[in-house]
């Protein structure tokens, strides 16, 4: 079992949530129950899949969880454009978020390789 809290993939997934937790409170009211949830919802699970994957029994199950969070910050990536593209979220915010997420992605990417090597 590892401390996800150790893992710099993993604080770099809380940072990002936190970020975009605060892009989409501008996010129109009537979006609550439909883009805000569901883009919120997304990125939480980028965090939460490698916490859980830490928290079971050995690498093979945490390289399983860290494959749910990359689909995660993949339906995230589409989400931040479909926001963008109805105008819900501004360039400078657009571009921050999307870098952010897109180096999430790489560590995300480059852990996982980790793990399979081990296995």
């Amino acid at each position: 079992m590892k401390d996800f809290r150790q893992l710099q993939v993993w604080q770099k997934a809380h940072e990002f949530v936190l970020a975009l937790y605060s892009v989409t409170q501008q996010f129109p009211k009537d979006e609550l129950y439909g883009l805000t949830s569901q883009i919120r919802r997304a990125s939480v699970s980028i965090p939460s899949n490698i916490a859980e994957g830490c928290g079971r029994q050995g690498d093979p199950e945490l390289a399983r969880f860290c494959q749910i969070a990359m689909g995660s910050a993949s339906e995230v990536e589409y989400q931040l454009m479909l926001a963008h593209d109805l105008h819900y979220i501004n360039a400078l915010d657009h571009e921050r978020l999307s870098q952010q997420l897109t180096e999430l992605k790489r560590m995300l990417n480059a852990f996982l390789q980790k793990l399979k090597a081990t296995l």
